[in-house]
């Protein structure tokens, strides 16, 4: 009987395309926008299952806010919203620069992804907890964190907030609702459920916010966290960020058969949903919806942002060495900030020549704070933390032998 059957192979999934072809994004299906119903907020997980296939989209190719997500922001909340996402990409490049200048170690840029952050933060509420990856500071752009401070833990140096105790953009900051980052792929997300199901148990109103990136989703850590999450119905919204590559591996690797990321959510009982993360007003409304639902003491929620990562994973990668050189360029969804510049443009609230004033702006100010974090010192200048910080902070009273330690280091 063996015989009758050929020897088993081996499936790995590979790119539609390697550097040198031709940019292939024909098995991304782009709904019309406005098309994708809103279903209410206490609706049953079971009867919005296809949202899992589809994406939300609210503005339409001519920069039309349309459909049952729209409506929700002001000119002026979008105008805000359209800056934090130029100070974001004006930060990314003065820090990119500063890196090749050899003022840090390390950094890694948003590029297109900015909309995700900038636009969820304005979904959340004070006292609520992110648990981030290294690619949201749009959540501390957007939520007021002085940029100063953020350039002070890039360089490492005498003002830096953590002590020179973190990897260069692994930021933290528990009044502005950003957990400490970690390096290690996956464990916040299921550390955001965990707090989440401490918020209930307190019987407190805060809510989380779990990040994770395609790639990272094929750690065990996301599957623990949503067994909990479903379980015990905590009021945290769990994000993935599907930019397509998890570093040098396409999205498809990590993803295998299940068809989206958010499909992963449907056997958990988890509404699971799927929209466009180059568009800020869908982001806003499917991040308002799950912040919502969650705060109604309804359950998880899990969303998958459908963007692109233009620049490389970060200053230690070649990302030609593994995808076409021009492949952003044919992304269908485009660039967040120039969708949110035409849309405002077409409402009559902005121009061109008000965008690049604006630019020149935001520029300038991103400068100004950059001065400012250099008077504190660089990687290889000025001033650096305290040696006796690496003692401090650590036990709530110090044990012996690091005391002895400290003395003998003479801090």
């Amino acid at each position: 009987m063996m015989d009758d059957f050929p020897p088993l192979s081996l499936h790995v999934p590979e790119p539609a395309v390697r550097p040198g072809g031709t940019p292939d994004f024909s098995n991304v299906p782009i709904p019309k926008a406005g098309s994708v119903p809103r279903p209410p907020v206490d609706v049953d997980p079971r009867d919005i299952r296809d949202l899992a296939f589809s994406i939300i989209r609210v503005l339409n190719r001519e920069g039309e806010a349309v459909g049952p997500w729209s409506g929700l922001l002001s000119d002026e909340a979008l105008l805000e919203g359209l800056r934090h996402m130029m100070t974001l990409r004006a930060f990314d490049a003065r820090m990119l620069m500063a890196q090749r200048q050899g003022k840090t170690s390390f950094y890694m840029q948003h590029m297109g992804e900015e909309a995700v952050s900038c636009a969820f933060r304005k979904a959340l509420e004070p006292g609520d907890m992110n648990f981030p990856t290294y690619r949201q500071a749009g959540l501390l752009i957007a939520g007021g964190y002085p940029m100063v401070d953020m350039m002070n833990q890039i360089f490492s140096n005498e003002a830096d907030p953590l002590k020179g105790r973190q990897l260069p953009i692994m930021y933290s900051s528990k009044e502005h609702g950003f957990f400490s980052i970690s390096g290690n792929l996956g464990t916040q997300f299921v550390q955001a459920v965990g707090w989440a199901m401490a918020s209930a148990i307190s019987n407190d109103t805060r809510i989380a916010a779990g990040w994770i990136g395609d790639g990272s989703t094929a750690e065990s850590d996301f599957h623990a966290a949503l067994v909990f999450a479903s379980t015990y119905r905590a009021p945290v919204v769990l994000n993935i960020v599907n930019n397509q590559w998890a570093i040098s591996t396409f999205q498809g690797i990590a993803r295998g058969g299940a068809g989206t990321f958010a499909a992963r959510g449907l056997g958990f009982g988890i509404p699971a949903l799927r929209v466009d993360g180059n568009d800020y007003l869908a982001v806003y409304a499917v991040a308002r919806w799950a912040a919502e639902r969650a705060r109604r003491n309804l359950g998880p929620t899990l969303v998958e942002y459908v963007t692109y990562r233009v620049g490389a994973h970060s200053t230690s990668d070649d990302p030609s060495a593994y995808r076409p050189k021009d492949e952003s360029e044919a992304w269908p969804l485009g660039d967040p900030v120039i969708r949110l510049k035409n849309h405002l443009v077409r409402r009559g609230v902005w121009s061109e020549e008000r965008h690049r004033q604006a630019e020149a702006e935001v520029m300038d100010s991103v400068i100004m704070a950059q001065k400012e974090a250099e008077k504190h010192g660089t990687l290889h200048s000025g001033g650096k933390p305290s040696v006796r910080d690496m003692f401090e902070g650590v036990y709530a009273e110090m044990p012996p032998h690091l005391r002895r330690q400290r003395h003998q280091a003479g801090v």
